[in-house]
């Protein structure tokens, strides 16, 4: 049995996004993809759910096996890659954020459910004319 096996249901497998995806959110190439593995479940019982669609560590977003490719859920976790670049304290910021206003009102989720949205709005918004 090789390593991969063994550890995929930790860290699960890598998760190439189609090409498509890429092209209508270049940004999205600045995060790694798996699918699967302990995070997404650990994620779920801090909101006691059996799992969550996404979690972001670093640079790297775990989406959990049955969540869809969605265009704001992989820019909402991009958000977070984000923001875990923006400060090596970011990790206890957001769970110290968390404690103090729970999941609905911590201030980095809602940075980031505002920019997938911007985002998605930018990308559905028809081509300015040029006259």
């Amino acid at each position: 049995m090789d390593a991969a096996r063994i550890l995929e249901p930790l860290i699960g497998n890598p998760l190439p996004l189609p090409p498509a995806l890429l092209e209508a959110f270049p940004e999205l190439r600045a995060a790694r993809f798996r699918r699967g593995g302990l995070f997404v479940r650990i994620g779920g019982w801090c909101l006691r759910r059996r799992t969550v669609a996404g979690i972001t560590l670093w640079r790297t977003i775990w989406l959990a096996p049955g969540a869809p490719l969605d265009p704001w859920l992989l820019l909402h976790e991009l958000r977070h890659v984000h923001q875990f670049a923006s400060s090596r304290w970011f990790p206890l910021l957001y769970i110290w954020d968390s404690l103090r206003r729970g999941y609905r009102g911590n201030r980095f989720e809602a940075d980031a459910n505002a920019f997938a949205a911007r985002r998605v709005r930018e990308a559905l918004r028809p081509p300015s004319s040029p006259c």
